[in-house]
């Protein structure tokens, strides 16, 4: 059974005009979501900010019978309901000024588990699910709980990868429990509830994945986590308004550098150049950052001998091998040693710039990093 409390809140959700940001100023302006149902009109008047509309959609009796319906709908079908002014959501969702005033939950979520977000495009390609492959096997063994948005390409794998390897994963929805996008995924969902995972979403029964949703959506799998990292994504794609909500709430974010030439890999290399992400170099380094430390096989090695730089491609590690941490190197220099013409590799050498291999000094000249 719900509380009253959680009745109201979701009467009070549902009105017109009352978002997150106004249902939050209104209860801490008045103490409770049921005290704010039941003040009169004159007496929400006096609340500054909250005008006329907003006012008279308060205690209509449409909204508390809707809100009636939601709990039925919620306790057949085992679905939490988190209200953020009584502290039930997950903790670093909670620091978010924009955090949701409501989210429901399917499924467990355990606190003592380090979140972490890892987006990419619809798209994914062989190195980005290479990448969240071994990712996830190097901290399979750590207390972490993966977070995702459950759409088609990288959010798949994150969750697919993350239940094969006894991972826990989260999965943010745009839209309520009484559906399931894309229906592709509907069994990986179960698959999910049943390996300790966790379904979230601010949206009710009613609410369907509408476009504007996702935009949404993509806020609460930015703030349930201290870090975020961006596989692969294309210029303008979904996964920039991840990161962006992530450096706006002063998150970590990390993106996996590609080819400048590869479609889904731009968006990250910009994120990178603009300094919004931190370029991932290997994944033992990554895992350090994100506080997964591992423990080297051999005595007195800070990482195992294997370690290698992801996938770059050969002319790159070749370059790599060609520059020295002390003594630069100018273009013609680097293309003489490597009898390759100076127009062929200054786009690798710009790629490793971006990625944080290189540094590039005054008069093209390099140094290794």
């Amino acid at each position: 059974m719900f509380s009253e409390e959680t009745l109201y809140s979701v009467a009070l959700r549902h009105c017109p005009l009352i978002g997150d940001m106004v249902f939050r100023k209104l209860v801490s302006e008045i103490g409770s979501a049921k005290e704010v149902w039941e003040i009169s009109k004159s007496g929400l008047k006096n609340i500054y900010g909250i005008g006329r509309k907003i006012s008279l959609e308060i205690g209509n009796p449409n909204h508390l019978k809707f809100a009636e319906e939601e709990l039925d709908f919620c306790e057949k079908n085992n679905i939490k309901i988190n209200l953020r002014h009584l502290g039930d959501l997950p903790y670093h969702l909670n620091e978010c000024e924009d955090a949701p005033a409501i989210l429901y939950q399917k499924g467990s979520y355990d606190p003592a588990r380090q979140p972490l977000s890892i987006v990419g495009t619809r798209n994914i390609t062989p190195y980005g699910k290479m990448f969240v492959q071994d990712f996830l096997e190097e901290i399979k063994t750590k207390k972490v709980i993966t977070v995702s948005g459950l759409a088609l390409g990288v959010d798949t794998e994150v969750h697919e990868v993350s239940v094969q390897k006894n991972i826990p994963t989260a999965a943010v929805l745009a839209h309520g429990f009484h559906t399931l996008y894309p229906s592709k995924n509907k069994k990986l969902s179960e698959r999910i509830l049943e390996q300790n995972g966790v379904l979230f979403t601010e949206f009710n029964s009613r609410q369907k994945p509408d476009r504007e949703n996702f935009i949404q959506r993509n806020r609460v799998i930015a703030g349930l986590s201290n870090a975020t990292i961006v596989v692969e994504t294309a210029f303008g794609g979904g996964s920039i308004s991840t990161a962006t909500f992530a450096n706006n709430y002063n998150r970590e974010v990390y993106a996996l550098p590609g080819k400048i030439t590869d479609k889904y890999s731009q968006g990250c290399n910009q994120l990178i150049f603009q300094n919004k992400a931190a370029a991932i170099s290997t994944l033992s380094s990554l895992a350090e950052q994100l506080g997964f430390h591992k423990e080297s096989e051999k005595t007195g090695e800070l990482f195992p001998s294997s370690e290698i730089r992801i996938q770059l491609p050969e002319i790159q590690q070749t370059l790599l091998k060609a520059l020295d941490k002390n003594t630069p190197l100018s273009l013609d220099e680097i293309s003489i040693k490597m009898q390759i013409p100076s127009y062929k590799i200054l786009p690798d050498l710009l790629q490793l710039e971006i990625s944080g291999y290189i540094k590039a000094l005054s008069g093209r000249q390099y140094l290794a990093n």
